[in-house]
């Protein structure tokens, strides 16, 4: 974990989930505005939060560490309505960049068991 924060994991957990959703949902509809507001459904911090929750009992104590880490960051709370909400979405976000950083086979596996969530 020296090499990377974990800030800059959660940034790289969001663009990974956030690709992911993009690559799922894209002939979806040819209706821009639609697909934007599908992809913006599976990517906001409930969502998140909920998808972290399903994963919990399928983590290693060392993804459940990181998860964990990653949801104690400090957060700008005048800008999030629902703080523990922001923050499962962070500890999940975290949790898929240090997977993708680090054992890119276990991010494969974690995002196939999330796929059914896209449809």
């Amino acid at each position: 974990m020296d090499e990377m924060g974990l800030r800059h994991l959660a940034y790289l957990g969001d663009a990974v989930w956030e690709l992911f959703v993009r690559e799922r949902t894209i002939l979806q509809t040819p209706n821009t505005g639609v697909l934007h507001k599908i992809t913006t459904d599976k990517v906001k911090a409930g969502f998140q939060a909920k998808l972290l929750d399903e994963l919990e009992p399928l983590l290693s104590d060392a993804e459940k560490e990181i998860a964990r880490r990653g949801r104690n960051l400090p957060i700008p709370v005048a800008r999030r309505a629902n703080q523990g909400e922001y923050r499962l979405a962070t500890a999940f976000e975290t949790l898929i960049g240090w997977l993708y950083y680090y054992d890119k086979n276990r991010v494969e596996s974690i995002l196939q068991i999330l796929e059914n969530h896209i449809k």
